[in-house]
């Protein structure tokens, strides 16, 4: 790379050149994608990871200042510090998520549900179903907009974060956030009828 001209991309770029910036992605295009290729996160591909090093390259032409002249190692550490950042964070998430959960055993077959539904069952899912609805209801409108779009619209946590023009790993952290409190307020409703 020639320090000099990405300077002067960065400098373009700070100005809000939009060519600047494609080329700026273009020179850095190799290293993210040997870094996307050598690391592995669970439950993002290579897309994921490259676009989340894209992220980091332009949050640091946001944040650089042009008088150091050393972008090119300011944003290959930033890139590689928010990689480390995200899998300390994936890492440590709740073993209740991913493969740490899957139950491998000898009667692995009788967890699965049968093909048939009992009267019993049809009726628990209307109570799930009802204490649901109640949960909903004490979310907020963004939250409201984030369950809908994902889960009965059927898009992606990516689609909801290139609409919402919000990094992929925060719009994941909302999702997960969101479907605690989800599950806090129904915890919540079945204590109250059942006390």
């Amino acid at each position: 790379m020639d320090f000099n001209y990405i300077e002067a991309l960065v400098t373009k770029c700070k100005n809000n050149d939009e060519v600047a910036k494609e080329t700026l992605a273009a020179e850095f295009r190799p290293f993210i994608y040997n870094i996307s290729k050598r690391t592995f996160i669970d439950g993002y591909s290579t897309p994921d990871i490259m676009q989340e090093c894209y992220q980091s390259l332009f949050k640091s032409v946001s944040m650089y200042n042009l008088e150091k002249h050393r972008f090119v190692a300011y944003a290959t550490n930033a890139i590689k510090n928010n990689m480390n950042d995200l899998i300390k964070r994936i890492k440590t998430r709740s073993s209740t998520e991913g493969s740490d959960a899957l139950s491998l055993h000898d009667d692995v077959e009788k967890e699965f549900p049968s093909g048939e539904v009992s009267t019993e069952i049809s009726l628990c899912e209307m109570c799930d179903y009802d204490d649901l609805k109640l949960a909903l209801k004490d979310l907020n409108k963004d939250e409201i907009e984030l369950i809908d779009f994902v889960f009965f619209r059927n898009y992606t946590v990516l689609d909801y974060a290139h609409l919402k023009n919000m990094c992929y790993s925060t719009a994941i952290v909302k999702k997960k956030n969101i479907l605690k409190k989800i599950f806090n307020n129904i915890s919540l409703y079945y204590r109250a009828s059942n006390a």
